[in-house]
């Protein structure tokens, strides 16, 4: 097992400069971080219930809400009622939001491949893993 200190140190170091990177990239857009990252969720995971996607952003439906207005209003995102569940308002993105998210992932996928080039696969398969179980945590 490693030291927990610099472990810490390290996922800390390294969430610091993927903030960093996430920062300059969405800056150029013109969109906010919040908003991309909701673009973000629904581009990998579809048309959401409103409380699955706050779930999901690790905020509150309240919070959402007024990012899914922002967003509505810019045409990224659409609402409507859920298929089944009349109750609950579903949100996916538009033509428009899908070619945002697009654009988005290419850019981190080639940040992927730039930070794992002297990775092998194996390493690169029990970060996954170990990634995975982290985020399980939350």
């Amino acid at each position: 097992m490693p030291n927990t200190e610099l472990l810490n140190q390290t996922i800390t170091e390294f969430y610091d400069k993927m903030s960093s990177w996430e920062q300059s990239v969405v800056k150029e857009t013109g969109y906010s971080l919040a908003q991309t990252h909701t673009i973000e969720v629904l581009g990998c995971h579809g048309a959401l219930r409103m409380k699955e996607l706050a779930q999901k952003l690790g905020i509150t439906t309240g919070t959402l809400t007024v990012q899914v207005d922002k967003l509505v209003n810019l045409a990224l995102i659409e609402r409507g009622a859920h298929p089944e569940d009349g109750r609950s308002t579903v949100v996916k993105l538009t033509q428009a939001g899908e070619e945002i998210h697009r654009q988005h992932n290419q850019l981190h996928l080639e940040l992927m491949n730039d930070l794992t080039r002297h990775v092998s696969a194996e390493e690169a398969q029990i970060l996954l893993s170990c990634l995975q179980k982290m985020n399980q945590e939350f």
